[in-house]
């Protein structure tokens, strides 16, 4: 996206820029006060560079834009592939139930070595429920009229695979190389998410007061699931001994490079416990499972697994917890 800079105009600032052909662009913000116009040159500039068309490639493209720095942005890149034949030269206003459910039967029917069953409800769940945002976004930033609707397929349940903590003793000494080893006793003792665990550098590691801080107080970009959490004593000791032969910032790092994927290295320790279906996210799911089965409350768990609504926690995890509605049952013993 080409940059704007404030520049001024017979005494009145206006924001200046160069678009995508080398024409000088410049609007007037409409007054001469430097900080009212740093204020409104942002939005502005935003409003004037924003694709115009209604098809839904440029709505798309324009959201992207408008959502510049976050995260779902990156995760709209692999959707889009999977959208773009048939809807990207729609019009916003011309997509109907119909074709919702055409790309629904077009996705599961779709069968490869990866997808040997054909592409699972979720993922395309998530597919349309992109699409679905930003054709919302589009109506409340007057790019169309109205949103239509989308349908999707049902979200799956989640899945119930866990690891018992034999298990996850036994992936560790499986484990070929330190920095796995390390890396699932991260997970499994913060409940982190692959990419929190693989993003936490040694600054976000409080050793005197025992705690870890998953999110990246610099980093502003919208991320799911990072709290501030205690250590235990064995990730405290291994998190020390790791810190001794550190040769990058980063905690979980390899030959003094961050580590860009786990699957590779959980998968091979996954296959010599007889569980090759450990995953990054199986492990944060079984510290979950673990907490619920310990009888810790669902406002707890949430706030240690960095959930914004108890009810997520809840849903997926309350029948994890012996305690749970235990109460209610005893009352109806007759």
């Amino acid at each position: 996206m080409p940059e704007w800079r404030l520049t001024k105009l017979r005494g009145e600032f206006c924001v200046t820029w160069v678009d995508g052909e080398g024409i000088r662009r410049r609007y007037r913000l409409g007054t001469s006060d430097p900080k009212e116009a740093s204020r409104l040159a942002t939005s502005r500039y935003a409003e004037l560079t924003r694709p115009r068309g209604t098809k839904v490639k440029d709505l798309w493209d324009a959201y992207c834009q408008d959502m510049t720095g976050r995260v779902v942005v990156g995760t709209m890149k692999y959707t889009w592939k999977a959208l773009e034949g048939r809807f990207g030269s729609m019009e916003a206003s011309e997509i109907t139930i119909a074709d919702c459910r055409a790309h629904t039967a077009e996705r599961r029917a779709i069968r490869s070595s990866r997808h040997p069953e054909g592409i699972s409800d979720g993922t395309i769940h998530t597919e349309l429920g992109h699409l679905r945002m930003v054709l919302l976004w589009a109506a409340k930033h007057g790019l169309i009229a109205e949103a239509p609707p989308i349908e999707r397929p049902s979200k799956p349940e989640p899945k119930d695979a866990h690891l018992s903590r034999d298990e996850v003793r036994a992936l560790i000494d499986a484990a070929g190389t330190p920095h796995i080893k390390l890396a699932i006793m991260l997970m499994i003792g913060t409940g982190a998410r692959n990419e929190a665990a693989l993003q936490l550098t040694w600054d976000r590691v409080d050793f005197e007061r025992r705690m870890i801080q998953l999110r990246n107080p610099f980093d502003r970009a919208r991320r799911k699931g990072r709290a501030t959490v205690p250590m235990n004593d064995s990730l405290h000791d291994a998190l020390v001994e790791a810190h001794k032969g550190a040769l990058s910032p980063y905690v979980v790092e390899w030959a003094g490079q961050p580590v860009k994927s786990l699957k590779k290295g959980l998968k091979s320790a996954g296959k010599a416990i007889g569980r090759p279906d450990v995953s990054p996210h199986m492990l944060r799911h079984s510290a979950a499972v673990w907490l619920a089965e310990d009888g810790h409350s669902m406002h707890e768990i949430a706030q240690y697994l960095g959930h914004d609504d108890v009810k997520t926690t809840t849903r997926v995890y309350a029948r994890f917890s012996p305690t749970h509605l235990r109460k209610l049952a005893d009352s109806l013993a007759v």
